[in-house]
């Protein structure tokens, strides 16, 4: 299970799950910016002479609205390959009855109908047969308004050593199972060194920094001298508080709010060594590691699906849902230069993701993927999909 984040104020965090938050950046999205089109019933009312006015408040979690064909997008394989383990993850969830959500009541059956109903749409023509087939419910985003902040997270590859050395000096560690008490802090850990010695060492790294941005996005595929990789996984945190490192350095001084970055927290440690000790310690949480034999996976338990795969606030958005994201895409500037219309399933869960209006999208492995994820921190527009037909209850009872 992999689970965590990173933001402007956070890139220095370590959640307790599973996706990396990414650095704030200085031009974000404006209103006016915000869902550009819409696929369905405007996200913008117009007054009488034609003027666009601001969206309306939604006075309920989630608001049908009709599917507009036009703007549905494709079936195509990297999609059905999200919905296919989407259908496994239903499988292993534990939740069995129906989940209240806001206004509506979700079941396990109606999420795994949604995902035949999308797979049964083997060309373009068969799109307009499955929207028929579909519900479309818009949740009301964080301004009430339907504005979903997107950000991304991503796998990073860190180059580790099986052998402490000079180069190498730096543990990381799978979770202490015998631990009596409360589980130490980063600083006991990796500044008083309380695990060595007790066999829990995976592998070794050049830096804590790259230990650190790897717990910050929950998993990581290290690689050892000779080329091999390995898959390291969450399992575990010291569940203590999480504290940013970033809103540590602002407060020392260290940086503003305007310029603090992944980029700029990594480059600032690695010219001041001597303060890395002080700004990492400044969080006490910690992630441990356990290697496993997959590709990366989310919290659903199954492999992560790149551009596809979304963390969410379970409690606002089910696990195991399929829904229709309208996802910002952004030029060499970091401008909004339109939104692009995507299928996407919500198969992990993170400690910063909270509420209705913010989600995390899974950007793929390595440099590619961190730079997908560091680009992304826009707002978009998202719709949960439903069977128009089921024997479940829908909405909820007031």
């Amino acid at each position: 299970m992999n689970k965590i984040l990173l933001s402007l104020l956070s890139i220095a965090g370590i959640m307790v799950n599973s996706c990396y938050y990414p650095p704030m950046e200085q031009n974000l999205s404006s209103q006016s910016e915000i869902d550009k089109v819409s696929p369905f019933a405007v996200n913008h009312d117009f007054s009488s002479n034609g003027k666009k006015q601001t969206a309306p408040v939604q006075s309920e979690l989630y608001t049908a609205q009709a599917i507009s064909t036009a703007h549905f997008p494709e079936i195509t394989e990297s999609v059905q390959t999200a919905l296919e383990q989407q259908k496994k993850l239903l499988k292993y969830k534990k939740r069995k009855a129906p989940q209240k959500v806001g206004n509506l009541i979700v079941s396990n059956e109606q999420l795994q109908k949604t995902a035949d109903i999308l797979l049964g749409a083997k060309n373009r023509e068969d799109l307009t047969e499955v929207i028929h087939q579909l519900n479309a419910y818009k949740i009301k985003g964080q301004d009430q308004r339907g504005n979903v902040h997107f950000t991304g997270y991503y796998t990073p590859v860190l180059p580790v050593s099986s052998i402490q050395s000079k180069e190498f000096p730096y543990p990381l560690y799978t979770f202490p199972q015998d631990w009596q008490g409360k589980l130490p802090s980063r600083k006991e850990i990796d500044g008083d060194l309380v695990l060595k010695g007790r066999n829990l060492e995976l592998a070794y790294a050049k830096s804590l920094i790259d230990i650190y941005i790897m717990q910050v996005q929950g998993s990581g595929i290290v690689e050892y001298e000779d080329g091999r990789q390995e898959l390291f996984a969450f399992t575990g945190s010291n569940r203590q508080p999480y504290a940013s490192i970033g809103k540590y350095m602002i407060k020392e001084g260290l940086t503003t709010a305007q310029h603090v970055s992944f980029q700029f927290i990594k480059k600032y440690l690695q010219e001041h060594p001597k303060k890395a000790h002080e700004i990492l310690f400044s969080n006490p949480s910690y992630v441990f590691f356990k290697p496993i034999d997959s590709n990366p996976k989310g919290a659903g338990l199954v492999p992560l699906t790149k551009m596809h795969s979304i963390a969410v606030d379970t409690r606002y958005i089910p696990m195991g849902s399929i829904l229709l994201a309208s996802i910002p895409i952004i030029d060499d500037k970091n401008n909004v230069i339109s939104h692009e219309y995507r299928l996407v399933v919500a198969q992990d869960i993170g400690g910063a993701i909270k509420g209705p209006g913010h989600v995390d999208l899974y950007t793929g492995v390595g440099y590619e993927g961190r730079r997908q994820a560091g680009r992304l921190h826009h707002y978009g527009n998202l719709w949960l999909l439903l069977p128009s037909e089921t024997t479940a209850p829908t909405l909820a009872l007031k």
